[in-house]
């Protein structure tokens, strides 16, 4: 590798914008798959409103586990948003390129693969945000009588979702490592997606879970994708010390699983074998 390709490799902020920025436009071509993704959501929050509506019909009390059916379907319809722009299908990208050839392609440009993956995704996500979340947002914010505070609150869930969405990226690369010994992205990826999206809270809120479990969750990385970034949102009475402890535990799970994933890619990179070339 020349000079030249050795400094695009290591920071080149212009390539990284021109990536996220195609990511966009690509994004944007597709419109009909966003409309088929926000016809998804609608069915999952009717069907979750009825069970979670059938849930608290059972019970005496209007409160379950400090949150009362409100606070439960804001929690659950801004989960749903947020899984809408932050799931990075990147170990199903990983797979293709595993079995079609294109990741040794990939592998031979002057960026390093997880950085091209990393700035790729984060465009499509930015305009999933601005195209479902937001608009959910204030839907929510609407029905509900404006019953989400608007202010510090709001940029503490900005840092705290650009940290969760790291550190799913972070589990998704390393799953999708994994595919370099197995060939196959199917059964990895579901048992991966049905882990992260319960033991993080996207489908049942974490103060719903047994006080074993709950403290078992507490200690994996999964609970900083979706619970920690919804709670900084919901809530505006968590104290300053707090909030930056719930952020310094993001920050550190990114490190500590950014290092894991590109220790595991390095072990793994020189098993490298495709079907497609």
């Amino acid at each position: 590798m020349n000079e030249q390709a050795k400094t695009f490799h290591a920071f080149n902020p212009k390539a990284y914008l021109t990536l996220m920025k195609s990511s966009v436009l690509e994004s944007m071509q597709y419109r009909m798959s966003v409309l088929v993704m926000l016809f998804g959501n609608m069915m999952y929050l009717i069907i979750i409103y009825n069970l979670w509506k059938a849930i608290y019909a059972s019970v005496d009390t209007p409160t379950v586990n400090g949150m009362t059916f409100a606070d439960t379907m804001i929690y659950l319809v801004l989960a749903s948003a947020q899984f809408s722009f932050m799931e990075a299908y990147l170990v199903w990208e990983m797979g293709r390129g595993i079995q079609n050839g294109d990741i040794v392609i990939q592998l031979i440009k002057p960026m390093s693969y997880e950085s091209f993956q990393l700035f790729l995704i984060a465009g499509g996500n930015l305009f999933n945000f601005v195209v479902t979340f937001i608009p959910t947002f204030f839907i929510v914010q609407i029905v509900t009588d404006w019953a989400i505070p608007m202010g510090i609150n709001l940029l503490y869930y900005l840092v705290a979702v650009i940290l969760g969405s790291l550190i799913n990226f972070a589990v998704d690369y390393f799953v999708g490592t994994i595919c370099l010994y197995t060939h196959s992205v199917w059964g990895i990826n579901i048992m991966k997606q049905i882990l992260v999206t319960f033991l993080s809270g996207a489908t049942v809120p974490l103060a719903f879970f047994p006080e074993t479990l709950h403290k078992i969750v507490m200690f994996l990385p999964f609970h900083a994708i979706y619970n920690t970034p919804l709670t900084l949102l919901i809530h505006n009475d968590i104290p300053t010390c707090e909030v930056g402890r719930m952020l310094l535990n993001q920050l550190i799970w990114v490190i500590v699983m950014i290092i894991i994933g590109k220790i595991f890619w390095k072990l793994s990179e020189r098993v490298i074998t495709v079907n497609g070339g």
